[in-house]
């Protein structure tokens, strides 16, 4: 009778709790159904410039499965490759083969090395490709390449996880309540909470970068001072989010029950898979995700050794997540306090 009892309390719970069983049963789906459209999405074919290629050969390249531009000159097609629509650039060099590979992806210029060795092995067996690179190196690492993405992540999960569940604490012992009873602003609570928490996030921001970078030997090639602007970015917009949602959950576990609908889907369209394999309508979705605008400006940063005007797009869209969530925290506030 006892266990009947205790079996048909927790039954309860669960039903009553429909949080938790919208977690149990839809957020696998949801993680499923993303991960269907990630990896069943379309082949990725390497886009490749050609200038004073033969015809044989560009058509041998294109059989193999490229996506083959041709240009009048090399000059031309290394613009192309330089902002960003090219994979590589294949032309002659004093009539030899001279092959230059954007560099950023190490998947991507496995697959153009492969590529294009297997249809010189019928057009001009014997001949040496001159192989050079636009960023990275020969020996850049899959770790090199999603190493920006991965300080991204970390540094927006814990901190959206730490801090939604301390401001959650906050709310459940009273201190939010007892502080709201003073002559204080809402904003003026608010901005007290993110700087007091800020000071930590900036201290790991410094942290994980400088031991990706220092102590993992990750690629660095623009300035560490950018990485810890846009680390620290992201670390302030999950801070925002993370207190935001904590104001909708009623304990620890709740917090818990927005990772699977808050952070996973971020992963997929963050830049640790290609996003070009994905159907098109599905691409866009990255566009209302923080960690894609982070991910992307710490590739360039560290990878391409780009500046501050080439990200400045993305550091202001992370300054207007962060303003948002802020906002909205403040109107969140008046369900513990109207004003």
């Amino acid at each position: 009778m006892r266990i009947r009892a205790l079996t048909i309390r927790i039954i309860r719970q669960f039903v009553r709790d429909k949080r938790t069983l919208a977690l149990l049963f839809l957020a696998p789906l949801l993680v499923l159904t993303l991960m269907y459209f990630v990896f069943n999405g379309r082949e990725i074919k390497p886009d490749l410039g050609i200038a004073g290629v033969p015809p044989a050969m560009e058509e041998r390249i294109a059989q193999s499965g490229a996506r083959v531009v041709r240009y009048d000159d090399a000059d031309q097609a290394n613009r192309a490759l330089e902002g960003g629509d090219l994979d590589a650039t294949l032309t002659l060099d004093n009539g030899r083969p001279a092959l230059r590979l954007e560099g950023s992806d190490p998947s991507m210029s496995k697959a153009v090395l492969l590529l294009l060795r297997q249809a010189m092995q019928q057009d001009a067996p014997g001949v040496q490709l001159q192989i050079s690179y636009l960023y990275g190196k020969a020996d850049l690492t899959s770790f090199d390449s999603f190493g920006p993405v991965l300080i991204g992540f970390f540094s927006f999960f814990f901190v959206f996880l730490l801090a939604g569940v301390a401001f959650l604490r906050e709310r459940t012992t009273g201190t939010l309540e007892r502080l709201l009873a003073t002559p204080i602003r809402r904003s003026e609570v608010v901005a007290g909470y993110l700087t007091g928490f800020g000071l930590f996030t900036l201290f790991q921001a410094a942290l994980i970068a400088g031991y990706a970078i220092g102590v993992l030997g990750m690629y660095m090639d623009g300035s560490v001072w950018l990485v810890l602007l846009l680390n620290l970015l992201l670390t302030l917009t999950a801070l925002t989010l993370g207190t935001l949602l904590s104001s909708f959950a009623g304990s620890e576990f709740q917090i818990i029950q927005f990772i699977p609908l808050v952070i996973v889907p971020q992963v997929f369209f963050s830049g640790l898979f290609n996003l070009e394999a994905m159907n098109p309508w599905l691409q866009k979705l990255s566009y209302l995700m923080p960690l894609y605008y982070g991910a992307d400006a710490m590739r360039a940063v560290m990878i391409r050794g780009e500046g501050l005007s080439a990200i400045q797009l993305d550091v202001y869209v992370l300054l207007a997540f962060s303003v948002a969530f802020a906002l909205l925290n403040v109107l969140a506030l008046k369900k513990q306090r109207p004003i």
